[in-house]
């Protein structure tokens, strides 16, 4: 026998036994409270805060935002996307609030497609970012986000975890290196 196939032959004797995949819960209602938990306890990690729908206004202003966009009826923007038509003018936008599609509780991740967004780099050339997710939106796993995404109807999507930050840059963390700076989501 040679070498080659006596590794194989003791890589195969070796193999573990076969064992069963867990079984994905389904989107039971009941589980909600739990990956709502989940959900805010991943993202608080992450330096994101949550705000109620009533408090969006407010945490805009508080920012001191000059050029604001806004697709959700609880904000006001004063910069239209849909009027945009290079979606380098949207360069100079300080904050933006958008509907998220869906929330995954067990990595915080928000779903963010073209629809929502409007153009593509929105979620990322912004200095600071509001999504708004309806709660009935939130589902516990990665494996039931990607069985309700389509992402053929819209063409571009993103899971958003957090403000952008990398310490690649010598080793020190930097906020917004690739992103917002902040991100606050609403639950509602």
């Amino acid at each position: 026998m040679s070498s080659k196939a006596s590794i194989l032959e003791r890589i195969r004797a070796a193999k573990p036994a076969d064992r069963p995949l867990p079984s994905l819960p389904s989107d039971p209602p009941a589980a909600l409270a739990e990956w709502e938990e989940a959900f805010r306890t991943v993202l608080a990690a992450s330096k994101t805060t949550f705000i109620t729908r009533e408090e969006i206004p407010g945490y805009v202003a508080a920012s001191g935002a000059k050029t604001i966009v806004s697709t959700r009826p609880e904000c006001d923007g004063n910069l239209d996307p849909r009027t945009v038509a290079d979606p380098l003018q949207l360069a100079g936008v300080d904050v933006a609030v958008l509907s998220a599609r869906l929330g995954v509780a067990e990595n915080g991740a928000l779903w963010v497609s073209e629809e929502e967004a409007v153009h593509r780099v929105m979620p990322f050339i912004t200095q600071h970012l509001v999504l708004v997710l309806e709660r009935e939106q939130l589902v516990g796993t990665m494996h039931q986000a990607y069985r309700r995404i389509d992402i053929a109807a819209t063409g571009f999507g993103v899971f958003i975890a957090g403000p952008s930050k990398t310490a690649d840059i010598e080793q020190s963390l930097v906020i917004g290196a690739h992103g917002p700076r902040s991100l606050a989501v609403c639950l509602c």
